[in-house]
């Protein structure tokens, strides 16, 4: 760690109270670096945390959710500030924005991690595409990234957009056959989410008479993280990759299983393909690849991501699995935060499985 940053970093948390906010605070209750001082929610301002996440119970006992009004004196008086963006699409980036200028005119040097789909984009117009509204702070796109940390070996100067879970889940299977030329560049995903990928609010598909016993695609071949998939993908392996995406809602609350196929470039058995993949993820500590296929259990509740592949003749299948929460999200951002501010990767992020739930 570098000798100009604090050995504890005292961390706000923006978006505070839905379910990724919940799960960034969570994580950082044990992280040995990172020190959530405020959260702030607009519409459980000055309410206390672990009412709006009595999970928490004992963590947080005098934190009260802060309002957007409060941000000039949440942001003064800090060398180093580190910022967790859990805001909803649309929403980060003009907070983001404002929270950026009252940092510069404070003198305050800040980290931001964004979760929201607001910076990862490199273009404006590519965002305004995809979610149909005009982006809410265009002039900060040039100082985000938006990458896994497995896919970049060098820390980007600046801010991080995350990859979201869909296309974490994706990216892990995809960007090394792609970068390795094993596979033909048109693949074929479809992942099943659990319903907090939905968000806090109830919707009729998130309902969970809708959802329990219950499996259906959505928005097939037209969901806005195909663009997403895509234009990372492209970056992250220097490939420009056609992907077709299929979405499906599951009957369980957390976790991605996505299945990934596309066809060999070249001959290749199974355990040539899986050694491939284990060599690229070789140093990565969260990504596994193993003989057989995931199970969804085994990775609910940490940072972990599970790979494992198939091959019939030229055909590859590859399977993908991980927490929505938590590595396609909350604990994917801390991963990022942790680069950032110079901690070791896996600060915080070492927490077991939750086994069964």
């Amino acid at each position: 760690m570098s000798e100009a940053v604090p050995e504890t970093i005292p961390t706000l948390v923006l978006g505070g109270s839905g379910y990724v906010a919940g799960e960034l605070l969570r994580l950082l209750a044990g992280h040995p670096h990172l020190r959530p001082f405020a959260a702030l929610s607009e519409s459980q301002a000055g309410g206390a945390v672990e009412a709006a996440f009595p999970h928490l119970a004992g963590c947080f006992p005098e934190l009260n959710f802060s309002d957007r009004k409060e941000l000039p004196r949440l942001v003064d008086g800090h060398g180093t500030l580190a910022v967790l963006c859990a805001a909803p699409h649309g929403a980060a980036a003009p907070l983001l924005d404002e929270l950026l200028t009252i940092a510069g005119l404070a003198g305050t040097a800040v980290k931001v991690v964004d979760i929201s789909a607001d910076f990862r984009f490199s273009l404006a117009s590519d965002y305004e595409k995809t979610y149909g509204r005009a982006h809410g702070a265009p002039n900060r796109l040039p100082q985000f990234h938006c990458a896994l940390p497995e896919h970049l070996a060098e820390t980007p100067e600046g801010h991080v957009g995350h990859p979201g879970c869909f296309v974490t889940a994706t990216l892990l299977a995809i960007v090394p056959l792609l970068k390795l030329g094993l596979v033909e560049p048109r693949l074929s995903v479809v992942a099943i989410t659990g319903s907090t990928g939905a968000g806090r609010t109830p919707t009729a598909s998130a309902h969970h008479p809708a959802r329990r016993s219950n499996v259906f695609a959505y928005s097939p071949l037209k969901h806005r993280h195909e663009p997403e998939m895509r234009a990372l993908a492209t970056v992250a392996s220097g490939v420009d990759a056609e992907i077709h995406f299929v979405p499906q809602s599951g009957p369980f609350a957390r976790g991605i299983y996505a299945t990934i196929q596309a066809r060999l470039a070249r001959p290749a058995t199974a355990e040539e393909v899986r050694h491939s993949l284990a060599d690229f993820y070789a140093a990565s500590p969260f990504v596994d690849v193993l003989a057989e296929p995931p199970r969804l259990q085994d990775v609910v509740g940490t940072n972990r991501a599970r790979l494992s592949v198939a091959v019939d003749g030229d055909h590859l299948v590859v399977f993908s699995t991980l927490d929505n929460l938590v590595k396609g999200a909350a604990g994917g951002a801390i991963q990022w935060m942790n680069r950032l501010l110079g901690f070791p990767e896996t600060a915080g992020l070492q927490v077991p499985g939750l086994g069964w739930v």
